[in-house]
């Protein structure tokens, strides 16, 4: 019998959360088939069969954390893997296991059969209780679409019916409607505790003229040469940790030291159907700035996508956050433990402003806010890092001769 165990699917990974079984008791699965989905902090990771042969056992439920090293599901191997035993582990790299945000099991009970469908549809259908497996899929591969359970929905569904008999039996006009707190969302609440609880958080403001910066940016994109935004945001950051290297660290308090990071990967904190991802832009000082745009923007759309590796959610040193596109214009954000600091950016807006001799004229003006670690550094080395920062974008020909 094979024991198939919750192993490290990213880096320090400790524990997860049974998010599916792919399959059920009896079901017979081949060597490298998924047969589990647990989710982490950041993402959900499909287990794939050690060996081939017939399904025992699913041990431990739906919705509960374990540890590293639990046994999940029980495998009886067909004679021709024999070879393999729960002693000999079947050895993976993070690159080779499939990744994306987190999804959750439908409220109604399932039979454990793999539907095919993306995390928007599931999404959906969680939103509903509607199980995924009594919906017919129109598509001829058996993919389960957003439209396939809309009509579902519409066509008295299962969910309607729940809700009649629930109003029957509690003789109430007014059922409660409730959201599966687990998944992504639990784990994104564990985080935001732990770092709220451990680190004294202090929030700093700053504006920004962006008027510069974004002429520069039209003048490049009509020259065939766009760069977002976001790349000379992630370049002028470098620049300013390079000079203030306390926001690129993180506190060792049981050693009593500062560890200040030699590397920079910056996360970029981004929204999905499922939770707040962040991705991260690895040893980012050594791209070019064509290479950031890229890099930005592939890794936005894997997160959107679901397609994200286990390398793109590695640890980051320092994370930002441009939540401008939504129509921000403040928050107080909350730092991405075990780092120092967190850095913001909202929208952009005209506004009337003086400019250095008394005239009035109309800037493109950015809000930020940088939330640091009172414990590692003090107000007046935040506001002169934020002024590094400001002074790179306000000024991008300055930024661009901190490149030579």
């Amino acid at each position: 019998m094979i024991e198939v165990k919750l192993h490290d699917v990213g880096e320090g990974m400790t524990e997860g959360e049974i998010a599916n079984y792919l399959v059920r008791v009896g079901d017979r699965v081949t060597i490298d088939q998924p047969v589990v989905e647990v989710s982490t902090d950041k993402m959900v990771a499909e287990l794939p069969a050690p060996v081939s042969g017939v399904v025992t056992d699913l041990i431990i439920p739906v919705g509960q954390t374990v540890s590293v090293g639990t046994v999940l599901l029980l495998i009886e191997a067909l004679e021709t893997e024999t070879a393999v035993t729960a002693e000999q582990p079947i050895q993976q790299t993070t690159e080779q296991i499939k990744v994306r945000p987190p999804v959750v099991t439908p409220a109604v009970p399932s039979n454990n059969r793999r539907v095919l469908a993306t995390p928007y549809t599931r999404k959906i259908a969680r939103e509903h209780g509607i199980d995924l497996e009594q919906v017919p899929p129109s598509d001829p591969s058996g993919r389960v679409t957003e439209e396939d359970v809309r009509r579902f929905l519409d066509a008295d569904t299962s969910v309607e019916k729940t809700d009649v008999v629930e109003q029957t039996s509690t003789l109430s006009a007014n059922p409660v409607e409730t959201i599966p707190f687990r998944g992504i969302r639990k784990q994104i609440a564990k985080k935001m505790t732990q770092s709220l609880f451990t680190i004294p958080h202090v929030t700093h403001f700053e504006e920004v003229d962006m008027t510069r910066l974004l002429a520069l940016r039209e003048e490049l994109k009509t020259a065939g040469k766009p760069i977002s935004v976001n790349a000379f945001f992630i370049k002028a950051l470098i620049v300013a940790l390079q000079d203030f290297p306390v926001f690129n660290a993180k506190l060792d308090e049981a050693n009593e030291q500062i560890i200040l990071e030699q590397q920079f990967h910056i996360g970029v904190a981004t929204e999905t159907a499922d939770g707040l991802i962040v991705p991260v832009v690895r040893d980012a000082d050594k791209l070019t700035m064509q290479q950031l745009h890229t890099r930005v923007a592939e890794l936005s759309a894997r997160a959107k996508t679901g397609d994200l590796r286990a390398a793109d959610l590695k640890p980051s040193t320092f994370t930002m956050s441009n939540v401008g596109p939504l129509g921000s214009t403040g928050a107080t954000p909350i730092i991405n433990y075990p780092e120092t600091a967190l850095i913001a950016f909202h929208k952009t807006k005209k506004r009337v402003c003086v400019d250095d001799h008394d005239q009035i004229v109309i800037r493109s003006m950015m809000n930020l806010s940088m939330s640091f670690d009172h414990r590692v550094a003090d107000g007046a080395t935040a506001v002169a890092f934020t002024n590094r920062f400001a002074g790179l974008i306000e000024h991008p020909t300055t930024l661009l001769m901190e490149l030579i």
